[in-house]
This record gives structure tokens, C-alpha cells and sequence, in this order.
């Protein structure tokens, strides 16, 4: 909600002070003219602090990975519409989905684009979020790979192996996925729960057997050397979602619906040029272009709205986790949806 500087009109009574035959507000003083100025700066100063009253920030955490980063670097249309209703925006960049939403708990992140695994673990624990807006799938964009001369060449000779992945993010939906489909489950291997960058020093230094990871961290592994094992395609739909603190989505539509316009602009934009966009991406993201492009190609490039089918699949997540013991209690996806009062997500 936006806040404003509150200013009380001040009354004061005018003892001893002439009257004058303009509507002045005027200050006991030692003469009129000391009384005037003094009125004068008063409204002066109540003029210019509603003027310049506290605009809204909008927090939008982001990933190095597609349309959110990339409205960071290409944000003058964003920054434009959103002064025009006295907002700004402010980034705030994670590593991964979980802290993200973390963050979103806390206050610090109104609006996120996270895995599909991150908010189910978030709604579980009670973070108050709801689901915007979800890309359109993209199974091949997360995987589990080993080195190129590893001698393990089935998930299922993963077995008794150390398998290093970002706990509560999106490859940990994968994880469980392959594991099932070659007759294993999480108690069958040894798991290691890293950060990407971490999990990366440690797969590079034989520290774990495999690394399940999403793009364009993945790209950047395969360019490196490392051999896919089993990527999503066939097991996961590997959705990214949008994704709004609950009290941001309900006391500020109309900046969530800005935010969103400027989601699908530049989704679109970023269709049609991938090269520009790799470019744009690896310029300050650390992460190589080549990878970028390489991620850039495995994803389709559409915002969508939050359907009964995909509330289904949300919801089959849950459950798994839930019947793992991953999460501590069962719950509904449907209760974490944009209130139908609220702007922005997909049309």
C-alpha cells in the first residue's frame, strides 16, 4: 500500500495578533510581517512534502536465468510506467527459488519467478504468496549429469551414489522423478544439499558422483565437459512461476498488472531474439553466453495463466513430498491463487 506523509493542520489561536484581510495562516509574533513569513513557510512546506511524498517500492526478485533478469537491464519502459504512479522498482537477485521466497516471507520480495518446487516447500511453511503466472514448460532445461568419464550410466547405477542438488528447488521434484523410474528412491543414494555454486566446486572436484541442475547453470556444466544422464523431458514439466506476496498482490493491483505488461513485452521480445538477449544476459551474469544460448534454445518463450491443469500437477508435487516426508504437512495448491481482485499473472 502506498504510504503518504501524514500532515495535521495546525490552529493556532491568534492572540494579540491584528487581522488581515487575506486567508493567511499566521503565527503569533512580535510583529505581521514575522507572523507572514512564518505562515507562508508553513504551507510552503506542507506544498512540497506532498509533492514529494514516498513512492512505492516494488521488490522484484529475480535469477540469472531469462525475462526477469533481462527486464532488469531493459527496464526503462518498466521504470517509466511505474513513476508515473509514484513506485519505483528495486532488484534483488538469488541464486535459487527457495531464499527467494524466504525473502518473500519476510517482507523483502514482492513479486518472483521461481521453479515449480520452491513454492510448494514456501506454502508448506506457511510463506504468504500466491501463484501470478507460470512459462510455458521446459523439461529439457534441468538434468542430472555426471562427468564425461564417469562409469555411471543409468539412474538407476546411481545407487549407494553421492547426487549433490539445491534443496527445495525445482531439480528436487526431478530427482525423486528418475529415481522412481528406475525402481530407486531418495534412501538409495546419498544426497548432498548444495548451492549451485557450491554443488559445482564439489562436482567438479569429484566430491559428488552427479549434479541435478537447472539452466543455464546446466549449459554452462555441459560446456564444461559434463555428460547428461537423465534430463526432465518425459518425467517433469519444469515450470517456472511467477509468484507475488499475497498482501502485494491484494493492495496493489494496478503496479502488479504494470509489472506484468512488462513481463509479456519482453517475453515476446525475447523470442525473437535470443542471440541479443544470450548476450544481454551473460554481460553481468558471470555465466558465458555460449551457455545462455545454448539454455535459450530449450525454453519456449510464452507467459501463461494459472489453469485447473497445472494447479493438478502443483498439486502432485505436494503430495509426493508430502507422502516422502519432504514437507511437513499436506496442502491444497488451489489456496495459494492470485485473489480474482487482483491484477497482474496472465491473461
Amino acid at each position: 500500500m502506498s504510504r503518504y506523509i501524514s500532515f495535521t493542520t495546525v490552529r493556532s489561536a491568534l492572540l494579540g495578533c491584528a487581522a488581515l484581510s487575506s486567508w493567511l495562516l499566521l503565527g503569533c509574533g512580535r510583529d505581521g510581517g514575522e507572523a507572514g513569513a512564518t505562515g507562508e513557510k508553513a504551507v510552503s512546506a506542507r506544498e512540497t512534502a506532498e509533492d514529494t511524498r514516498a513512492a512505492v517500492v516494488v521488490r522484484l526478485g529475480y535469477q540469472k536465468i531469462g525475462t526477469p533478469f533481462l527486464l532488469k537491464e531493459r527496464a526503462e519502459a518498466l521504470t517509466k510506467a511505474l513513476e508515473a504512479r509514484n513506485a519505483r522498482a528495486e532488484w534483488v537477485e538469488f541464486q535459487a527459488g527457495p531464499p527467494l521466497l524466504e525473502a518473500m516471507r519476510a517482507g523483502a520480495v514482492d513479486v518472483g519467478h521461481v521453479g515449480e518446487t520452491p513454492p510448494v516447500f514456501a506454502q508448506a511453511g506457511g510463506v504468504p504468496f500466491v501463484y501470478a503466472a507460470t512459462d510455458a514448460p521446459a523439461p529439457r532445461a534441468e538434468a542430472i549429469v555426471v562427468k564425461k568419464d564417469s562409469p555411471i550410466r543409468t539412474v538407476a547405477a546411481l545407487k549407494g551414489k553421492r547426487v549433490a542438488l539445491n534443496r527445495g528447488s525445482n531439480v528436487h521434484y526431478l530427482l525423486v522423478r528418475a529415481l522412481e523410474s528406475a525402481g530407486l528412491t531418495l534412501d538409495d543414494i546419498q544426497v548432498v544439499f548444495l548451492a549451485p555454486a557450491d554443488a559445482r566446486t564439489a562436482f567438479e572436484g569429484g566430491n559428488v558422483d552427479a549434479w541435478v541442475i537447472w539452466d543455464p547453470f546446466l549449459a554452462a556444466a555441459e560446456l564444461a565437459g559434463a555428460r547428461v544422464l537423465q534430463d526432465g523431458e518425459g518425467l517433469v514439466d519444469n515450470r517456472l512461476f511467477y509468484v507475488v506476496r499475497r498482501e502485494f498482490a491484494e493492495a496493489q493491483p494496478a503496479l502488479l498488472q504494470i509489472v506484468f505488461d512488462e513481463y509479456r513485452a519482453l517475453s515476446a521480445w525475447e523470442d525473437g531474439h535470443r542471440e541479443e538477449a544470450s548476450q544481454l544476459l551473460a554481460k553481468s551474469s558471470g555465466i558465458s553466453y555460449e551457455a545462455f544460448l545454448r539454455s535459450e534454445h530449450r525454453r519456449a518463450f510464452q507467459i501463461l495463466p494459472i489453469t485447473p491443469e497445472i494447479v493438478q500437477k502443483q498439486q502432485a508435487i505436494a503430495d509426493t513430498f508430502h507422502k516422502l516426508a519432504i514437507i511437513p504437512r499436506d496442502i491444497r495448491v488451489e489456496e495459494a491463487l492470485l485473489p480474482a481482485s487482483a491484477g497482474g499473472g496472465a491473461r
